[in-house]
């Protein structure tokens, strides 16, 4: 849900821009309303909106000053409402990246079709931006660093995606390759710099981001079968990797 800060001098045009559009449908939600340039200043700094929907003349502060204000220390988009023949200040909002400028009296349908675009092109940019961070998170799961062009790394990493879903030890891995469990995890530090319980652990990590894309999987599913037995076990070692919930990463 996209958040929306409305910023109108005009009573009646406020209400209409608070009641008449509906917002839920357009996946947005109202966070507040200001009547001047000065309050709505410091309602976008309160409640850091995606979308501003302003006039330009205003008391106080006009809204140009406001957004370009507000832009220092938090990004959104803008709609500007303004009357005719001032189109100096649209040249302006232009310049300091406005999406739209709508004349008076304003236009609820038009209106609506420009939130319905805008909304779309901000959830297109989170949609990247989340495909961003995941990718980012991913590689860094299984980095094995300096070194790790080794025999054994090869085949400790082939052991544990075999079994990875399973309760995988040390034990049945230092058997299958022919090594100690203590030879073995000195040559898994010293060629990756993770023991093998770590390796496991961000692994089964990597599989877990994968099947959180699919929107059938439940969070404890997708525990299950990357050989995570308990559900809260599996949220507190996905935040410390990867430094947010299981629900944050995947939206769910």
């Amino acid at each position: 849900m996209l958040k929306v800060a409305i910023v109108e001098d005009e009573p009646i045009l406020l209400k209409g821009l608070l009641y008449r559009v509906d917002w839920l449908s357009n996946d947005c939600t109202v966070v507040g309303a200001a009547e001047d340039g000065a309050e709505g200043l410091n309602l976008i700094k309160q409640t850091k909106p995606d979308i501003i929907i302003t006039d330009i003349r205003m008391p106080f502060k006009d809204g140009l000053a406001m957004l370009k204000e507000a832009k220092a220390d938090h990004s959104f988009e803008a709609i500007i409402l303004s009357g005719f023949g001032e189109f100096d200040y649209a040249k302006q909002a232009i310049t300091i990246g406005v999406h739209d400028y709508l004349l008076k009296p304003v236009d609820m349908h038009e209106l609506e079709a420009t939130l319905q675009k805008l909304v779309q092109k901000l959830q297109a940019q989170k949609s990247n931006d989340h495909l961003t961070k995941q990718t980012k998170v991913y590689s860094h799961l299984l980095d094995l660093g300096r070194g790790s062009h080794s025999t054994y790394v090869a085949e400790i990493m082939d052991f544990i995606k075999k079994h990875y879903h399973e309760k995988v030890t040390l034990k049945a891995a230092s058997n299958e390759i022919g090594l100690s469990t203590v030879s073995l995890n000195d040559k898994l530090k010293e060629k990756t710099g993770y023991s093998f319980n770590e390796l496991v652990t961000r692994y089964r990590l990597t599989k877990a981001i994968s099947l959180l894309q699919d929107e059938k999987l439940l969070i404890y599913e997708v525990a299950e079968k990357t050989g995570f037995s308990d559900y809260k076990y599996f949220s507190q070692v996905f935040k410390k990797y990867t430094g947010m919930s299981p629900k944050q990463f995947c939206g769910k």
